[in-house]
């Protein structure tokens, strides 16, 4: 007995010991990120002055509104005008450049803080979270109580599957009392949409909808095969996500445009339906066979180290493997890139609203840079300049109840905002490398923008980042 007590003894020593050196790798890591901290002095100080000799690009009209002045109180665009007179407040010079509204990245995974500074830099001013694990609700509640420098964050709850899709990243539903109790459950939690995925058949996935409506809850969708595609179109349903889920469900891989034109139809009449194609994620795919040193490229050092050693390298052993056994594999995901494109232009063409999202996060897909990657596929697909500018900014902000005072620069909205040197309804690259973007009013410069990026490039949190996973395996699963 005296040899049992001593073991356990033993083994609660080392479990303790186990816990407080995670309790201080963590603790380390969120001090390797208080770069991003904003101080109350900052809160109070720095989201209230007048913008002058500005170019504004308000994107609820195509128009570029000239020579204006902007006011901004507290964090809110509180007036537009050619002359406005305020006394004993902060001027900005505008130096005659172009004040958009920041773009919004409406699919994206988050693994750590250094992935918003990333956004920052490239003038992401809000992301939607399509993974939600415990860790983003503590971000969100960070960036709304205003302690860090952050774009407007939005998640979604843990991916609702079916019994039948395993794996340790989805919450699998058995039966639809367990679905509902489920979105009750996260809606209280904090979630602000739900997420469906693959294997929800036509009675959980009823009554995940029935309880969203009744818990004034929105669903982001990736289509379930175990549903017609139109099944998606339900009201409830605000987004869904992947182009290529055109391809794999309702196409059956037959790139038809022919057969695709009727699927197409059925999105335009359902009004309320907006689409989220995720090109690049798809794109890169093509880009990891045609590179084979693409992990040890410069670009790959702003990936999250865990994802990088798991997820990256398993595609790209994936599809190097594809290539090796078929070459012709190269160029059937080349076709299917081109597909999409497709896609996108006749999706255009119907009047469905397309917002824009990348699926940062996963694969070689960067958080902020792939922004700008995709919206120039929307511009390959035929879109002009300002109907590109659409998907990151009033399209975007149009989805959810709760995004609408983002996405346009008008009286009463939130002033997250970017100042860039030329006019991007003429060259959209000029949102690259923004002078200064704003977050609630708060002005973060080039320099500061710059310093975001070098914190986040080859960070060393693999092992505080596998244990915020674990976090979310203990919780949710």
């Amino acid at each position: 007995m005296k040899i049992v007590k001593r073991i356990l003894k033993i083994v609660f020593a080392l479990i303790g010991l186990l816990m407080l050196i995670g309790i201080i790798t963590l603790w380390i890591d969120s001090t390797r990120t208080n770069y991003l901290d904003i101080h109350k002095n900052e809160s109070v100080s720095n989201n209230t002055y007048l913008i002058k000799n500005v170019n504004i690009i308000p994107m609820n009209q195509d128009t570029v509104l000239v020579g204006k002045m902007v006011f901004i109180k507290e964090g809110i665009i509180e007036k537009i005008a050619d002359t406005i007179k305020v006394k004993e407040i902060e001027i900005l010079d505008g130096e005659d450049k172009y004040l958009t509204p920041g773009l919004i990245d409406m699919h994206v995974h988050v693994w750590d803080r250094y992935e918003l500074g990333l956004y920052l830099s490239n003038g992401v001013t809000a992301v939607r979270n399509l993974w939600g694990m415990p860790m983003h609700l503590r971000m969100k509640e960070d960036v709304i109580e205003d302690n860090m420098y952050s774009p407007a964050f939005f998640t979604t709850s843990p991916k609702l599957t079916g019994p039948e899709f395993i794996g340790d990243d989805n919450l699998n539903l058995s039966n639809p009392s367990e679905a509902k109790d489920k979105v009750v459950s996260y809606k209280e939690k904090g979630y602000d949409f739900i997420k469906t995925y693959y294997g929800l058949d036509k009675e959980i996935f009823d009554a995940v909808i029935a309880q969203s409506k009744k818990s004034e809850i929105d669903i982001v969708a990736h289509p379930s095969q175990k549903v017609p595609f139109s099944y998606h179109l339900n009201s409830q349903i605000k987004s869904i996500e992947h182009a290529e889920e055109i391809v794999q469900q309702p196409l059956q891989f037959d790139l038809d445009a022919n057969k695709l034109q009727p699927i197409i139809d059925s999105i335009s009449q359902s009004k309320h339906t907006r689409y989220c194609p995720t090109l690049t994620v798809f794109n890169n795919i093509y880009q990891m066979m045609m590179d084979d040193s693409i992990l040890d490229s410069e670009s790959l050092q702003y990936m999250n180290p865990l994802i990088k050693r798991t997820d990256s390298e398993m595609q790209f052993e994936r599809w190097f493997n594809a290539k090796q056994q078929d070459p012709s594999t190269i160029d059937r995901i080349k076709k299917q890139h081109d597909f999409h494109l497709t896609i996108v232009k006749k999706l255009h063409e119907a009047g469905v609203s397309i917002i824009c999202g990348t699926d940062a996060g996963i694969g070689v897909t960067l958080p902020g840079f792939s922004i700008h990657k995709e919206l120039a596929f929307y511009k390959e697909a035929g879109l002009s300049n300002y109907e590109v500018l659409k998907t990151a900014t009033v399209n975007a902000s149009q989805t959810h109840a709760i995004m609408n005072q983002l996405g346009t620069i008008e009286e009463g909205k939130i002033a997250n905002l970017l100042l860039v040197d030329e006019n991007p309804l003429e060259d959209l690259s000029s949102l690259k490398n923004p002078t200064y973007v704003f977050v609630k009013g708060r002005k973060l410069n080039k320099k500061t923008l710059d310093s975001f990026r070098e914190k986040a490039k080859n960070r060393k949190n693999l092992i505080a980042s596998a244990l915020r996973y674990l976090e979310n395996l203990v919780i949710e699963k």
